[in-house]
This record gives C-alpha cells, structure tokens and sequence, in this order.
C-alpha cells in the first residue's frame, strides 16, 4: 500500500525548545515551512487548532492559494462552529484547494482549554456531539436535497448547502484518541485514525481496538491508520543521541521557566492530564526511556505527555527502518515533525523519506510477485 507523509504547517518558528522570533501569525515563515515541505516530498501538512491561535482556516486558505500540490490537513473543533457553517467553510477550502482538504476534528482533552471558548459539556458528552457533527458535515458535503436535522446536540430545519467540495463523494474525515468513547466515535466515522507514536506492541494494539470499533459500528472497511512522532536525526548515532539529549535539556529548561503551555496538575503538584493519550504517553514514559529500534520518552515526559511528544532518535537510516516497522503493522500516513521545523522538514525529506518510500516500493512488488506467483484456484 502506499506510504503518505504528514507534516506541520506552523504559523510561526517557535517551538518546545525555542521561543518563536515573531508574532503568533507570520505569514512569510508560514509559507517558507509549507513550501519546504512541498519542496522536498513531504504529501501534506496539519494546520493545528488553540484556543487562543490563530485561526487554521484562513491560515490553510492562504498556502492552498500559493502552492501547488501540498495537500492540507484542517484541524477543527467541534464547538466552535454550528456543522452548517463548518461544512461550508471546509467545502469552501476544498475548492480553494482544488481538492487538496482533508478534516481533522478535535473532540478536546482538555476542559481547561475548551472553557477558553465557552465549551462547558463532559468530555464523554464532547465525544457524542463530534459524532453527530461529522455525520452533519459529511451529509451536507453530499446532500442536494433541503433537510431538516433534530438531534442531541444540534437542531435545524430546511438546509441545503450552495457551495460543494471538488472531491467526489467528499473530502476525507480524519480523528484521533485514545479512550473507548474515542475508538467507538473515530471508528463510526473516521477516514483515517489517528495515534500517538508509541511502542510497537502497543500500537498493534491500538490498531486492533480502532478495527473492532469499526466493525461494532457496522462498517465493512477500517479506517487507515496514522502515527505521530518527533524526529531526531544526525549523521551518525553519537550525533544524534547527542542532539537527543540536548533537545530534552532545553523542553526541561524552557518548561522549568514556565515557557510551554501550562498542563493540568493533580493535587500533589504532579503532572495531570486528563486525555487518555497523555496519560499513556507519561506511562510509556514511566516504564522506561527507550523502546524498540529508536523511540524515545524522555521528551514525551518532559512536556507531560504533551500531544505528538515521544521521539524516533538515530541515523537517517536508523530513523527510517523505525517507521518501515510501523508501516508493517498497517501504519501507511507517517506524520513527522521535528524541534527546528523548517531545517528539520528539510533533512527528514532529504534524508528519511526517500529511504522509506523506497523500501516500500520494494515491499508492494514483492507481495504482489508473491500474489502473481500463487495458483489460481476454480
């Protein structure tokens, strides 16, 4: 199967161990990263949501215009939008975009950062309603008939979109978690799931849960699967342990002056996050700091579990043959995104990604020779 690559499309260069040179929106540095990473065979970028961010639409909007083949991938909450709305707006990108859209939808994992924008619901109930929300937008991405919807969270009469997306029958939904109301909504309604990197056997794992989830919801196909990781690579494997270590030095250093994001504590003063997939990263993390061929914890457990935080440390090659295995549990959208975001875009695609997709043209012909070669049957 083919192997995609996903990457960041920041806004600015600030990172979890350099403090960004500008304001939160610079539009040169925005368009400089996303073309570098068109530039060197890198197949789409996220444009992430905060509360307090700027806006990823517009954002997106701005770099479909410019370029020519980087395909976008839209992060986007729930509540802070009516479906009706969203679906326009993203309809809207996708013909900017000329068909480049891909949605991803954020239920939230963290209430503190949901009230920033007057979401007050349970997390179990935010689950329900981004269920119901991409069932909205998917039908009226596909739907040229007036509707009327009454439903738990969102109600409506007499609806019927003006503006419709390129992609036929729509664009892809993609959705991430990690908790049992995550893998029952994400295998409802998911195009593409989305995990967190984590050691191989439990990624296996993982896989299993989101597959069952979508059989138990009565689908017949699975969604394909995607996996986070932070890079770290250099020439040799000194160089790169090294840089590893200088890169957790400056996350601890920056967090200890109160510079990254503040995470939820519990009453002990302890890191608390309330998402599953931070709290199994920071378990990951306990159990040790090295697993596999290359991933790495210390800097997962430096920012609390922070979103996409465990590392993948060693050579090019090394690095690689790390997301081959991945790509061999049924992994095919390989997201990266190194701690200098456009020299590190540029190395990963020089040095990484032409190995890794050359040895997954190697894997396809040999299993379809393999396929070739057995006896048909009547």
């Amino acid at each position: 199967m083919p192997v995609e690559f996903l990457g960041i499309a920041a806004t600015n260069d600030g990172s979890e161990t350099t403090s960004r040179s500008g304001g939160a929106f610079d539009r040169d540095y925005t368009l400089r990263l996303a073309r570098a990473h068109e530039d060197h065979g890198w197949d789409r970028v996220l444009f992430a949501y905060g509360s307090g961010s700027p806006d990823p639409a517009p954002a997106a909007a701005y770099i479909a215009s410019k370029l020519d083949t980087l395909q976008i991938l839209l992060a986007h909450r729930p509540n802070v939008s009516y479906p009706t709305y969203a679906a326009k707006t993203f309809a809207t990108l996708d013909r900017i975009s000329d068909g480049r859209l891909t949605v991803h939808f954020i239920t939230g994992g963290s209430t503190q950062d949901q009230q920033r924008e007057g979401d007050y619901v349970t997390k179990d109930q935010r689950y329900d309603r981004t269920r119901e929300y991409i069932a909205l937008v998917k039908k009226i991405w596909t739907t040229t008939e007036r509707f009327d919807h009454h439903g738990e969270y969102y109600r409506f009469e007499d609806f019927v979109a003006d503006v419709f997306p390129v992609q036929q029958p729509r664009p892809q939904v993609s959705f991430g978690g990690s908790s049992d109301a995550a893998y029952a909504a994400g295998g409802a309604e998911a195009d593409i799931y989305c995990l967190w990197g984590e050691p191989l056997a439990r990624t296996a794992e993982q896989i299993e849960r989101v597959k069952q989830a979508a059989k138990e919801a009565g689908r017949t196909d699975t969604p394909r699967i995607q996996v986070a990781f932070r890079p770290i690579i250099a020439p040799t494997e000194e160089l790169a342990w090294e840089k590893a270590h200088r890169t957790v030095d400056r996350i601890r250093a920056r967090a200890g002056e109160g510079s990254l994001v503040a995470r939820p504590k519990g009453a002990g003063g302890e890191w608390a996050p309330e998402n599953a997939g931070s709290q199994r990263l920071l378990e990951i993390a306990a159990g040790g700091e090295r697993y596999d061929r290359a991933l790495w914890t210390p800097t997962a457990a430096a920012t609390g579990g922070a979103g996409n935080s465990n590392a993948l440390v060693g050579t090019p090659e090394t690095v690689a043959q790390a997301l081959l295995d991945y790509y061999d549990l049924g992994v095919d959208i390989l997201s990266a995104r190194g701690y200098d975001l456009l020299g590190d875009a540029i190395d990963f695609g020089r040095h990484v990604i032409p190995i890794v997709r050359e040895e997954v043209a190697k894997r396809d012909a040999a299993k379809a020779a393999r396929a070739a070669a057995e006896p048909v049957t009547v």
